[in-house]
């Protein structure tokens, strides 16, 4: 029986696992964390029925990978989609616009604007390719396509927002993900992310998959057509290694790759995020809002507020009303420095501009979440510079985020990755 390393136990490890073991591997999974999930993964509390993601995350009803995915693994029926509402801001007060209604609504443009918005919208999302895109920078394509006023109010923030110095580099081609594949209507499962992730492991399990937590792999090395992965000071034989880790982190744990290839690999650039998680005993939004999109200034220090229990009943969570308060930056940023305490500080005010009534004293428990690795950022005709999942060691496999462009990155597009990467992976003798 043939045997494959998984590093990692996010959902691109497990779905790995999953098919390795559909076809006859004895398999076992390497995670360095306590808990399956990845970014996507979440935790409980005490008297929470649902867990809560680290990282907020959803599905949309095009994710056709994970989706099917779920089905075949029988938790199809878990699985729910709501249509929570979300908003961005503009001179003063939030404003949805989320959908046609809301556009024709949105006081910001005029009628001929409104028109203008909808027919290159619906250009993107039905008739445009990213492949032609991805010599255009989002930047100079929607200020040309949309007009100055409809991007500077809307899109430029958030660029802005999202990539930071770099919002002028990013190519049309990611932008048009966004268009293509988003929809308002988002789902979740029952019980929270994390209880998807642990029944999907414990099928894993029962399939005859091994999880090896807290175990951090220190090195991976050729053995003839095998490979060697080192952990807990054990240098064990297996025939194929699939890591899941970031690429930076791959570089790492091979010293034998090519100088070359490690020079790819640290000349691509990413951001990281953090997230402030707060359990209020008062409703944030009094409109029911979900999501403000924010343009990060000194009255929004942060990109995001996703008032969770907006989306998902406060009763799953011991009527505790949930608000994450989130950001992409570069892991060099103070935020990255400052203590839990010290963002609730920075971020009060801004709290206070959506709930005037809003005060410190509301917040019950609070939690800080950060990942140096959370966003890989593109840049002009991106698809050239993508590594391959076959890496220049025998039968070692890079499936990451970074390879699932003009994607976003998330959880339908790495289950994704790895069934369109199968064949070449199983094909490497």
């Amino acid at each position: 029986m043939k045997k494959a390393a998984i590093i990692g136990a996010g959902i691109g490890g497990l779905t790995a696992a999953h098919e390795l073991i559909q076809r006859g591997y004895a398999v076992t999974i390497y995670e360095k964390g306590s808990h399956a999930g990845g970014l996507a993964g979440g935790f409980y509390h005490e008297h929470w029925d649902w867990s809560v993601e680290f990282f907020y995350h959803h599905w949309f009803k095009s994710d056709k990978a994970i989706l099917n995915l779920l089905k075949e693994l029988g938790m199809q029926d878990k699985v729910r989609f709501y249509r929570p509402q979300t908003v961005m801001y503009h001179q003063g007060n939030f404003y949805p616009l989320d959908s046609v209604s809301a556009v024709l609504t949105f006081p910001g443009f005029s009628f001929f604007e409104k028109m203008h918005f909808g027919l290159v919208t619906a250009y993107i999302r039905y008739l445009a390719d990213w492949h032609g895109l991805e010599s255009y920078t989002a930047h100079s394509w929607l200020l040309n396509h949309y007009g100055e006023k409809i991007y500077t109010i809307y899109f430029e923030p958030m660029l802005r927002g999202k990539f930071g110095e770099h919002y002028q580099d990013v190519p049309m081609s990611w932008f048009w993900a966004r268009f293509k594949a988003r929809s308002s209507t988002l789902g979740t499962y029952v019980g929270g992310f994390q209880a998807f992730f642990d029944e999907f492991l414990e099928k894993l399990v029962q399939e005859g998959a091994s999880v090896q937590f807290d175990s951090s792999v220190e090195k991976i090395s050729q053995q003839g057509n095998g490979v060697l992965v080192k952990v807990n000071q054990q240098e064990l034989p297996y025939d194929k290694v699939i890591v899941t880790t970031s690429p930076a982190s791959f570089a790492v744990l091979a010293p034998d790759l090519p100088e070359e290839y490690r020079r790819k690999i640290f000349q691509s650039k990413s951001i990281g995020a953090i997230v402030l998680l707060l359990s209020i005993n008062h409703p944030l939004s009094k409109e029911g809002y979900y999501w403000y999109n924010l343009p990060k200034s000194k009255e929004f220090p942060f990109l995001s507020l996703v008032e969770h229990t907006n989306f998902l009943s406060k009763e799953n969570f011991g009527g505790d009303h949930l608000v994450y308060c989130g950001d992409y930056l570069p892991p060099e940023h103070e935020y990255f420095k400052l203590s839990k305490e010290e963002l609730i500080e920075r971020f009060i005010p801004s709290l206070q501009r959506i709930n005037k009534d809003f005060q410190k004293d509301w917040i019950q428990e609070s939690w800080l979440f950060k990942q140096a690795y959370a966003q890989p950022i593109p840049f002009l005709n991106h698809s050239k510079n993508i590594l391959d999942v076959k890496t220049p060691l025998k039968n070692v496999f890079l499936l990451t985020m970074s390879q699932v462009y003009p994607w976003d990155r998330g959880t339908n597009y790495a289950v994704e990755l790895v069934e369109k990467s199968l064949d070449k992976i199983l094909a490497e003798e």
